[in-house]
Parts: C-alpha cells; sequence; structure tokens
C-alpha cells in the first residue's frame, strides 16, 4: 500500500450551509420546533439571538443559507386546543465547541467567544 499525501480540504468544503437568524429577540420554542426539520439547532428556547447569528446547520445539500425566524410566537386565540407549548419536545441541541467550529467556519462567518456563550455570526 502506497503512501500519498492527503489531498487539500478547504474550509468550505467541510463546511455546511446555515439557518442564519432574520431578527432580534427571545428564541421560542415553537419557531425551533419548525425549524428541527430543516437541520441541526445549535440555540434552545428562551436564548437571546440577533440578526445574522446562526442557530444551526442546513440539511440541504450546495452553500445557499437559509435565513429563519427563531423568535416567531404562537398566535393566541381564545380557542382552546389540546396542543400547547408544553407539549413540544425538541431533540437536544449540538453543544458547540471551539475546535470544531474554527475547523467549518466559512468565509463570511465570524466567531464570538465569551466566558459562558459560543456564537457564530454571519459577516
Amino acid at each position: 500500500r502506497a503512501h500519498a499525501p492527503r489531498s487539500a480540504v478547504t474550509v468550505a468544503d467541510s463546511a455546511k450551509p446555515a439557518l442564519v437568524s432574520m431578527a432580534d429577540g427571545k428564541i421560542t420554542a415553537h419557531a425551533l420546533s419548525a425549524l428541527e426539520a430543516r437541520g441541526k439547532l445549535f440555540v434552545i428556547p428562551g436564548e437571546e439571538t440577533f440578526k445574522g447569528m446562526v442557530v444551526g446547520t442546513y440539511n440541504k445539500g450546495g452553500d445557499k443559507d437559509l435565513e429563519v425566524n427563531p423568535v416567531r410566537e404562537k398566535k393566541l386565540t381564545n380557542i382552546r386546543a389540546a396542543n400547547n407549548d408544553e407539549n413540544i419536545k425538541l431533540t437536544p441541541v449540538i453543544p458547540l465547541n471551539l475546535e470544531e467550529v474554527l475547523g467549518t467556519l466559512r468565509a463570511d462567518e465570524t466567531v464570538e467567544v465569551t466566558p459562558s456563550k459560543l456564537r457564530i455570526r454571519k459577516v
């Protein structure tokens, strides 16, 4: 078996398209339940978000990011329903670690590192 140098892998090759927040505010479980089908999420309900923040990875191929609204609230009506926000079950989020984030960072993204949070932002 012959050994050869590995082919160069660019950052863009290993990075997936992102789910990017289009609004500022507090993330709701109602909005995240609809976004779960579109990709893997990095955020939890109740967390603050801002416009341009990456909230997850997009499942679709290609390099086109998807703008989403993670702060959308459920419309309130006078009609009672069996399904309410307490019944929403979300899959556990992907914990971000600095090594993986730096390895999959795209050219149009930056990392915000604070003592308590690690966030990715679109430039």
